[in-house]
């Protein structure tokens, strides 16, 4: 297993297919700051209400020039629907093969009802225009959040 990520380690790299049958690569982001955020599944409680508060905040993200991607395992078709039904404008790659969440350590054991489980651990991780975590936030809870994230990349700017 892979030591943990922390705070001033690189970011990996990924390529992944995007809604829209669009591609985002970390490498293109390089020279400013990135927030991504892992999220276990589309169009689940908690996942829309953390897509619509990083949503309701992407002027913002924008105007502190800080990228937002959200990944799951879900397929590029799958971001497409919770996209349109949400109207949401951010970008959402999708990472069925696991190959990001994998190299992010954010595919855990998971436990519910006493049923034990592999998912995804909702985790976010802010990137340095220098290819760095600058901040890194698991078993994230959602309310509040995406403004904690937002204050953390206006540091950075």
């Amino acid at each position: 297993m892979a030591k943990e990520l922390a705070e001033g380690d690189f970011a990996p790299d990924f390529e992944l297919p995007t809604d829209g049958g669009g591609r985002t690569r970390l490498a293109d982001l390089k020279g400013k700051p990135a927030v991504i955020y892992f999220y276990p599944k589309d169009d689940t409680s908690g996942c829309t209400a953390e897509a619509i508060a990083f949503n309701a905040l992407r002027a913002k993200f924008a105007a502190a020039g800080t990228m937002v991607v959200g990944v799951s395992p879900d397929s590029a078709a799958s971001h497409e629907k919770f996209k349109l039904k949400h109207e949401l404008k951010l970008a959402l790659a999708a990472d069925p093969e696991r190959s990001a969440i994998e190299a992010y350590g954010v595919w855990k054991e998971k436990s519910i009802y006493g049923r034990k489980y592999f998912g995804v651990e909702r985790s976010t991780f802010l990137i340095d225009r220098n290819g760095r975590l600058a901040k890194v936030w698991r078993k994230v809870k959602v309310p509040g959040h995406a403004e904690e994230v937002l204050a953390a990349a206006k540091a950075l700017a």
